[in-house]
Order: structure tokens, then sequence, then C-alpha cells
């Protein structure tokens, strides 16, 4: 009774102070990130304070971060620069609702049949983003106005800062755990700077983050057919991505914390946060999975993590904005560069040569989209790729073992799958011409999958009919008795053996 209460006081401390930590490294993320989307800096705090707050408070995940991310701001920047602000905030709202449906029709599960490789270039991918993201401020504008790289002292001194904030994060937990690292960092350099009057940006040389709380405000736009055609391509493709990125990193903390989070209701979280973010003026989220490791990696495991990490940042808004704009982006820099190297699965250069071919292409492939494009389309293609491997891989593992019975028939017992991909294999295994007058084909080892394997069991029999012999077939489904046409009557009937399984086929539909 004594341990568990400690536990749970110990458990509360640490999800307090590690949502502290996260709330600061939301700020320069959530200024950042509105700018990609082209509105002002508040609407992706606000995205940073609701959906971080709702997402927390009933999603599916304890311990995972969501708010505004890059992901879905830069599909949002078309639709701000064509249409307007209002425009964006009547999206976010139906993406929510798409977002809710899809919890409510239990599609979280199909995050299931991402495979490992996959798992691994998207999250190779995304550190290499966060990483990219970071080098933007090793920049400075020029005079006359053109951005250009940091030289001299001015690079010294990020460097130095970002050096220092990494070596704290890394060595402060040999020696007390009491208090998160990555926090500790940011406060030893923010003092550094303030007591030394070092010469570096600030999070308030990024943009001021002062502001009221948000207002309940209906998006001003024509509730009109043409109005959902404009919102509704954008408001697909980012409830799409905001569900890929979240149902991924939901699954990346599972793994790290060795808990199973719950797919549907995170669709549903996601959904519920997103909808209320568009009617109170945020430009809505998703998961973060940088944010979710430094919560996790700083103690945070529940769900008030996530919920002090979006009451902080209120207050950060409401009261703290000058403090707050202190912070040095040197320190905030050293804490991702943290989290990519935590994030980077360094383990994938040594398994490279270790997997099949096949798999290591497709890490490689998904790392790079993800980097070069965006994240849904990157698991979209790896997902197919992979699909495409496993069948090609599987057309070659159907056989066929042949036998002459006592009554001088000829017997296929054949062995595998018959689909798509494997019927090409599969009807060359026969020889109508030179076969017996009696065949006999058996299926009782093979499962037939889909449409294309019963046109290529037609094709079979119609060949043997024309060269006029007598074909028999055992041993298909009731389904796939129904659905054959030209080997309908050759079929043999035997309700005792006969397997029972349903074919992918649309004539039943």
């Amino acid at each position: 009774m004594f341990t568990l209460f400690v536990n749970r006081v110990t458990s509360t401390k640490d999800d307090i102070f590690s949502g502290l930590t996260v709330a600061l490294a939301l700020v320069p993320e959530a200024v950042a990130f509105a700018f990609v989307a082209g509105v002002h800096p508040l609407v992706g705090l606000y995205a940073a304070f609701m959906v971080g707050l709702i997402t927390a408070a009933i999603g599916g995940r304890p311990g995972m971060i969501s708010g505004a991310t890059g992901a879905l701001a830069v599909v949002m920047v078309a639709l701000v620069a064509d249409h307007g602000v209002e425009y964006l905030f009547a999206t976010v709202i139906l993406m929510g609702i798409i977002q809710i449906m899809a919890g409510v029709l239990r599609l979280g599960k199909f995050i299931r049949i991402v495979p490992y490789p996959v798992m691994l270039g998207f999250v190779n991918g995304l550190a290499i983003v966060i990483f990219l993201s970071q080098l933007n401020n090793f920049q400075i504008t020029s005079d006359n106005g053109d951005w250009q790289w940091m030289t001299g002292s001015a690079l010294y001194l990020i460097v130095g800062l970002v050096l220092l904030t990494m070596l704290i994060i890394r060595f402060l937990p040999r020696y007390t755990q009491a208090f998160p690292a990555p926090l500790a960092a940011i406060i030893v350099v923010t003092l550094l700077v303030v007591l030394l009057d070092l010469d570096t940006r600030t999070v308030g040389d990024v943009a001021s983050i002062a502001g009221n709380l948000p207002d309940f405000h209906i998006p001003a736009v024509p509730f009109t057919l043409e109005t959902l055609w404009i919102i509704l391509p954008y408001s697909l493709i980012l409830a799409a991505i905001g569900l890929i990125e979240s149902l991924l990193t939901m699954t990346l903390i599972d793994e790290l914390t060795q808990t199973r989070g719950r797919g549907n209701k995170e669709c549903i979280g996601q959904g519920v946060a997103n909808s209320v973010t568009g009617f109170f003026g945020g430009m809505g989220g998703c998961a973060m999975i940088g944010q979710s490791m430094i919560n996790v990696n700083s103690g945070g495991r529940g769900r008030l993590s996530g919920i002090s990490a979006a009451l902080f940042l209120l207050l950060f808004i409401l009261y703290a904005s000058s403090l707050i704009e202190m912070v040095p982006l040197a320190a905030l820099i050293g804490v991702m560069f943290i989290v990519v190297i935590g994030t980077f699965e360094w383990s994938s250069f040594r398994i490279l040569r270790k997997v099949p071919r096949s798999d290591a292409f497709v890490l490689i492939l998904v790392s790079a989209i993800t980097v070069a494009t965006d994240l849904a389309l990157a698991v979209i293609t790896g997902v197919i790729v992979s699909a495409l491997v496993f069948a090609w891989q599987h057309a070659k593992v159907i056989s066929v073992k042949s036998y002459t019975n006592q009554e001088g028939a000829k017997v296929y017992e054949l062995d595998g799958p018959l689909f798509f991909s494997s019927v090409h294999n599969f009807l060359g295994l026969f020889d109508a011409k030179n076969d017996p007058q009696e065949i006999i084909i058996d299926f009782k080892s093979s499962r037939v999958y889909d449409h294309s394997a019963l046109e290529a069991i037609d094709a079979l029999a119609e060949r043997y009919l024309n060269a006029g012999k007598n074909l028999h077939l055992r041993h298909l489904s009731p389904e796939c008795r129904e659905l054959l046409s030209k080997a309908g009557n050759l079929v043999e009937v035997n309700v005792i053996e006969d397997p029972k399984y349903h074919v992918a086929d649309d004539r039943l539909a």
C-alpha cells in the first residue's frame, strides 16, 4: 500500500515536470509551423494547447503529446494562400469529423498492417526531418533580406550553447533523477545567457507569444456545396496524415513504455480535438513524435503529462510570455537534437545487410520519401511496396504433386495460395495436351483467395474441356463452387471435407 502511494506521487511529479519541459519545447515548434502554414503564431499556439489538452484527456495513448505539426502545415499552406484562414478553420472541423468516423468504424486497427521496415523508415525519416528543421535556426537575414548561414562568434556561441544543453541532458541523469534533465538544461542555459548578457537568438526574436484565451468562433465561410468541395479534399488529406502520424507515434511509444495504446480511441480523441480546435481559431494538429519522445524520456507516462504540458503552454500565452521569450533557441535546439539521436534507429545501419534486400529497400525508401515529401505518402508507399514484394514472393510458393491412382486417373494435389500473383505459375503446372483421359485436381492443401484465382480455375477447366478430357475439381469451398462458371459442373461436392472460407470477389457483394 505504501509503495503504491509513493509510486503515485513520483509519477505525478514526473508528469508535471515533464509537461513543463514539453511546453517549453512546444512554443518554437508551434510558432514555426504556424509560419509554414501562413497563419498568425497564436493560431499555432492555440492548436498546440487545445489539441494537446483534449487528446491527453480522452485519447488512446497516455503520455503521447499532440499539437500543431509540420506534416499538416505543409498541406495547409496552399489552402490558406488561396482561400484564407477561415477556410482553414472549417477544414480542420471537417478533418476532425472524419477522424471521429474513422474511430467509430474501428479503422485504427489497420495500423497493424504497417510492416516493421516501414516503421523503421518512418522513425528514421522523422528524425531526419526534425534535425533538418532545426538547421534553420543557424541562419540569419542579410542586409538585402536573404537568409545566410551564421559565421564567426555568433555561430560559435549558438553551437557552444547547443552542446552545453546536450551535455547536461546526457550526463545529469547519472547524478540525479529527481529533476528532468531537458528542463534543467533549458533553465541553466537560459540563466547563463541572461546573466552573462550573451547575444544569441531567443524565442522572443522569433515571435511574440502573448495572447488571450481563444474565443469560440464559427468559421466565416459560406455554408454551401461549393465550400464543401473546396475544403473536403484538404480535410481528407489532413485527416489521413494526422491519423497515420498519430497511430505510428502511438506504436513507437507503446514499444518504448512496454504498454499498449488504443488506436480507435486515439482516432476519436484526435477527431474531437481537431473539431473543437477549428471552432476556437486553431490550425489543428496530431501526435508529435519529437515532443512525445521528450515527454517519455523526461519521465512522463500518464495523461497528466500531456494535460500539464497544454496548461503550462496556456499559462505562457496568458501570463509568462515575457519570461518564455527569454529562453534561447539554442537550448531548445539542443533538446531537439537529443530527440533526434534518441529517435533515429541507429541499429538499422547494422541490420541492413542482415535483412532481406526488399526490407532494406523499403526502409530506405520510406525514410527518403518522408524527408522529401510527407509522412502519409511515405507510409502508404512503403505498405504498397511491401505488399507487392509479399505477393511476388508467395507467387513462387504454389506447387503441385502428381501421381496416377488405382483407377488410372492422374491426380494433381495442389499446395499453396492461389491469388492474383500466383495464377500464372498455377496454369503452368498442368499439361492438358499430354494428360490421360481422367484428371483430378485436389485443392485440399490450397486456398482460393480472389477473383483472379477463380478466373484461372475456369480457364484451366475450359482448357481440359476443349481437349475432350474429364476433369474433376475436389475440395473447393462452397463459395468457390458458386462463383465458378465454366468449371461449375466439374466440381465434386464433399460436404464433410470441403473447406469453408470466403473469396475476395465482388460478385457476392
